[in-house]
């Protein structure tokens, strides 16, 4: 329902700082909290660390070092990035601060149990906790900010990747497990108007049950086939116009009040009731219930024998491989360019198998390069049902990276290295002309950047 964007993280993106386990909670009764630096005019504070740390503990993150310590240095690099944003003017959009408040929320809340539990552990009202995450984000958002302005015109040239690879010692270069170029021809399976009427009277059934009185969160965590947002109750946060499918747009904008539901709406991710949350601007909260129809079996044997035709057309010399993807093949994000798969982690066509899907993995793992699956049943990226075959174009073995077959890769490794040398230095040159204060404890940190100490 929500249009894929790519979106890279900042290197030194500085996570959530007010978000917590239950089990900690339950652990400690609340913060004392204090202010322990100060960079520019932004205020570093106790419970910032202890939350931020609390936070790395839930995710089973490893604690080498002096975990505080270090917690707190980035906090420092967060607050100078944050302050020079705001010196030079730079923009926040509200809208994505809202909707990572919310996000965050609906977490904090079900790790703690209740609104109550948070406002004892953190010794505030569920109002201040609020405004304190709302200018944490805020203050994200604008160290993202100032951190993309600073990097805007950085660029690597191929001399300084190869300069880069030569200069690793050998014991570090890096090992690069094996990767698989993999090709695909998909055919999506009609659904029979009685597969249709029987999920719209699913969601009908649903819609009702709200209507009177059922909580729509909890409906959504049971019924919902949207793996994303079911696990919030089906809220996604607030979305403009232009990142909702338009069918699902058009639904939303025709709710007026808090808490009313859509009749069914049919998107391109399937059908649809939504509820309304919030709206704020050009700006829309919701949260929905997704069904998505499930083909029947005389479909499924129809998709399977036309696939098995493609592949032997294709065995038989027939027609080629990219010319059949470009014919019979319904994925149109594939279809173009010999149905080469996209990995969305990176762009490029290149997969890891351990980034394959769990169906995919299953046949792909034993394939030999330029073999030809037979018929499969799997998702695509709206987790819709599809069947397809698939053909290895290439596969690497498990390798120390190399210039040759490895040039993406070290590429970004280069980018990645002089982008922390390009933030390194800026954040020296600020330090020298910045207003810092540290508190005597945090001072005994052994911060790694001793310009923070001067």
């Amino acid at each position: 329902m929500i249009k894929k964007h790519l979106f890279c993280p900042a290197l030194l993106c500085l996570f959530v700082l007010l978000c917590c386990s239950g089990h900690h909670l339950r652990a400690q009764s609340f913060i004392v909290d204090r202010i322990i630096a100060i960079v520019g005019n932004k205020p570093v504070k106790q419970s910032d660390v202890e939350a931020m740390y609390l936070n790395y503990r839930m995710q089973g993150m490893p604690m080498s070092g002096d975990m505080k310590c270090n917690i707190f240095e980035e906090l420092l690099t967060q607050k100078l990035l944050a302050n020079q944003a705001e010196v030079d003017s730079l923009e926040v959009d509200p809208g994505r601060v809202e909707t990572s408040l919310n996000r965050r929320w609906e977490v904090m809340v079900g790790q703690a149990g209740t609104e109550k539990e948070l406002e004892k552990y953190f010794n505030k009202s569920i109002y201040d906790i609020k405004d304190d995450l709302r200018k944490s984000l805020y203050e994200q958002e604008l160290s993202l900010n100032m951190q993309a302005e600073i990097l805007k015109d950085l660029k690597v040239t191929p001399s300084e990747v190869k300069n880069h690879f030569y200069r690793l010692p050998k014991d570090s270069i890096p090992l690069i497990n094996g990767q698989a170029e993999i090709a695909q021809i998909v055919i999506y399976p009609p659904y029979s108007d009685e597969i249709i009427s029987e999920l719209r009277q699913k969601l009908l059934a649903l819609r009702k049950r709200v209507i009177n009185g059922e909580n729509f969160r909890t409906l959504a965590v049971l019924y919902s086939e949207e793996p994303g947002s079911s696990r919030t109750g089906g809220e996604i946060g607030f979305r403009s116009k232009g990142e909702l499918d338009p069918e699902y747009v058009k639904a939303a904008w025709m709710l007026k009040n808090r808490g009313d539901v859509s009749r069914i709406v049919e998107s391109k991710f399937g059908y649809h009731i939504i509820q309304l949350i919030e709206k704020r601007g050009d700006q829309v909260n919701t949260r929905h219930i997704l069904m998505t129809p499930k083909p029947n079996p005389e479909a499924v044997e129809k998709a399977t024998q036309q696939l098995d035709s493609i592949a032997q057309a294709i065995k038989d010399e027939k027609i080629d491989w990219n010319a059949a993807a470009f014919y019979y093949s319904q994925d149109e994000n594939t279809r173009f360019n010999g149905g080469l798969m996209i990995n969305p982690s990176d762009n490029s066509t290149l997969f890891e198998l351990n980034q394959l899907g769990k169906t995919d993995y299953e046949v792909i793992k034993n394939m030999k390069v330029g073999e030809i699956s037979a018929p499969f049943e799997s998702v695509d990226e709206k987790n819709k049902p599809i069947f397809k075959i698939v053909k290895i174009k290439s596969l690497s073995d498990p390798h120390r990276a190399n210039l040759k077959d490895d040039y993406a890769f070290l590429q970004q490794m280069t980018h990645n290295a002089k982008t922390m040398s390009v933030i390194n230095k800026w954040v020296n040159e600020k330090i020298a002309n910045s207003y810092i204060y540290i508190d005597d404890q945090f001072r005994r940190c052994g911060l790694s950047n001793k310009n923070w100490l001067k």
